[in-house]
């Protein structure tokens, strides 16, 4: 006997929602859940009625955003607590979502540093390291032996336009969304026979709260959902996706100049954003 509210529902979505359920249903797992681009995935996907795992460090803001969730969208959401950045943190959200039938991951937990390479810290760099690379590193292997299994599945790997050539005054961050570009590209090519879908998203500066934590002050910036739908509806269909005018007006004006000068020139852009830091830093020397 036919569900009148699934009829319904059906009827009304979206043809980006519809793909999305019936391709990567009825689980999706979001990490870095509670704020930025992640936050605004998981907002997506519940509009596509899948259920969602959300984790993330702030365990707080990831229960009221389940409670809203499901009051709105009627959908179940598992909220899982953790720090990526932690060695066992992958191992955890392994055994936590091992009996659910997850077709979806968005890897979106992330953070950046900026400014000069050798004023940073190293310990912060490292957990960096850990969030941006280790750590999806293995949620990758993870999801994608499930996702074969399964016979179908898709990930979403969040790169970044800083990742298509070095960037002095934020060297590292840009380091691991390199990492992050190449492993999606490959995985795109390596996966596909097996059902599995890989996107690399990179998009331009967003304001999603990256730019505070990496000490950065940002003139042009996107706005979330420029991000979060194009990045869905190109999965499956690409392997990498610019989302937004901003990310394609960046990238596609470097494309032709050699690699060097877009080091040089984006160094440059990286500069301006970050010179308040040795303007501070000098200023407190000074009081010294």
């Amino acid at each position: 006997m036919l569900n009148i509210n699934s009829v319904l529902r059906w009827q009304f979505w979206g043809s980006w929602q519809k793909r999305l359920y019936t391709r990567y249903g009825p689980w999706a797992v979001v990490t870095g859940a509670s704020s930025g681009i992640g936050r605004e995935m998981a907002l997506k996907l519940a509009e596509a009625r899948l259920n969602l795992v959300l984790t993330a460090r702030s365990q707080e803001v990831l229960e009221q955003m389940a409670t809203d969730l499901t009051n709105r969208y009627g959908i179940e959401v598992r909220v899982i607590g953790l720090d990526l950045a932690l060695e066992k943190g992958v191992e955890t959200l392994e055994v936590a979502t091992q009996d659910l039938d997850v077709g979806l991951l968005i890897a979106s937990a992330g953070f950046g540093t900026s400014g000069s390479f050798l004023n940073s810290l190293l310990e912060q760099e490292i957990e960096m390291l850990n969030v941006n690379c280790r750590a999806l590193l293995g949620l990758s292997w993870y999801f994608g032996q499930r996702f074969a299994k399964r016979g179908g599945g898709g990930m979403v790997l969040m790169s970044s336009i800083v990742g298509f050539q070095g960037m002095p005054f934020a060297a590292h961050y840009a380091a691991t969304k390199a990492y992050v570009q190449t492993l999606a590209e490959a995985l795109y090519v390596e996966l596909a026979p097996m059902g599995v879908d890989v996107l690399a998203s990179a998009p331009a500066p967003t304001n999603s709260g990256f730019a505070s934590r990496a000490g950065m002050r940002m003139g042009m910036a996107m706005n979330l959902a420029d991000v979060a739908e194009p990045t869905l509806n190109a999965l499956g269909r690409k392997s990498t996706v610019l989302p937004g005018l901003l990310s394609k007006l960046l990238t596609y004006s470097l494309t032709l100049l050699p690699r060097w000068a877009r080091v040089r020139i984006m160094g440059g852009v990286m500069d301006g954003m970050t010179k308040h830091q040795r303007r501070d830093k000098k200023l407190e020397l000074d009081k010294r």
